[in-house]
């Protein structure tokens, strides 16, 4: 028997403000037309003014936590995955972990931009086949509108802020590819790639800085990378392309998951996409991206389904779960 990170519920949590491609137009040299053709997004949400990462991370637990069944207490532990964290210190984690009521277990922040979702499931389910812990709630949230050059056409219609949770629980399995829960995950970065996509400020600059994004660089490593990952994660756990019921990606740029699901040879009908309406979320993009999908009816139980994320570091990676 194998001990699987089996998912027991999801949700997600966005905005009430939502901004149209349009709105840009007043200050910016740019169309709804532009940002459409070279993104794929139609529209994104901004966080209101006082509402932070982690009020957002807290509400999509809550409709995480509603979705299984579950109270907070019942969680071991909580990892948020983000880049724009409320405080400098203490994590957004812990800001959650006690907004929700979890009086026991422990909270941490996850930081890899993009990727950082995949990185916190790959972590959770470490510590669940561990076995130092049983039930644990994984979040991305971002609030990048905080940290967006409004002069900036290229980058600053791309992003959105928002929540999406998942919890995953201890189960047993057979140890074969047909179990539930997480079967593989994949995890790489490359410090050399920096400089084509960070934010040029933080805690020992002092000051808040910008996001800075060399776009078609980003792009090229983004689709060999983001194939190579969910290719590598597939073999880890003994199955092709063929096998996969659905790709739930990095929800950045329709060209960019475009181009990874014709090189993983998938059809875009076998894909969850949500960036016209949300943006790129950054880390909140996968797991709002699959509450979205289950809560369409896309993603059932039983679905094997593989995600993946490129962010800032770069740092990029791959999990393959069977819902």
């Amino acid at each position: 028997m194998t001990t699987r990170a089996v998912v027991a519920g999801c949700g997600h949590y966005l905005p009430e403000k939502v901004v149209e491609n349009a709105e840009f137009e007043a200050t910016l040299d740019t169309t709804d037309e532009w940002i459409r053709a070279r993104s794929g997004i139609e529209r994104r949400h901004f966080a209101a003014e006082g509402q932070t990462t982690s009020n957002m991370a807290a509400r999509a637990a809550r409709a995480a936590l509603a979705d299984a069944g579950w109270e907070a207490t019942d969680l071991d532990a909580l990892i948020v995955a983000t880049s724009t964290a409320d405080l400098t210190f203490p994590s957004a984690a812990t800001m959650v972990q006690a907004e929700i009521g979890m009086t026991k277990g422990f909270a941490f922040d996850v930081q890899a931009v993009c990727a950082g979702f995949v990185y916190a499931l790959a972590n959770a389910n470490a510590l669940i086949a561990s076995g130092q812990a049983r039930k644990v709630l994984v979040i991305g949230a971002e609030t990048f509108s905080r940290i967006m050059d409004w002069s900036d056409r290229s980058t600053c219609v791309l992003f959105g802020d928002g929540a999406g949770a998942l919890l995953l629980e201890a189960q047993e399995g057979a140890g074969t590819s047909d179990d539930r829960g997480i079967l593989g995950t994949d995890l790489n970065s490359d410090g050399r790639h920096r400089d084509i996509l960070y934010v040029d400020g933080g805690v020992s600059t002092q000051s808040t800085g910008h996001l800075r994004m060399k776009g078609r660089e980003v792009f090229r490593h983004a689709v060999e990378k983001l194939a190579e990952t969910a290719e590598a994660t597939l073999e880890k756990a003994g199955v092709t392309a063929d096998d996969i019921d659905w790709v739930v990606p990095h929800q950045a740029n329709i060209r960019i998951i475009q181009g990874t699901a014709k090189k993983l040879g998938l059809g875009m009908d076998r894909v969850v996409v949500t960036v016209q309406d949300h943006g790129n979320t950054s880390a909140a993009s996968i797991p709002l991206a699959l509450s979205v999908g289950r809560e369409n009816g896309q993603i059932k139980q039983g679905d094997l389904i593989v995600t993946e994320a490129i962010g800032g570091g770069l740092a990029w990676g791959a999990v393959l779960l069977r819902w």
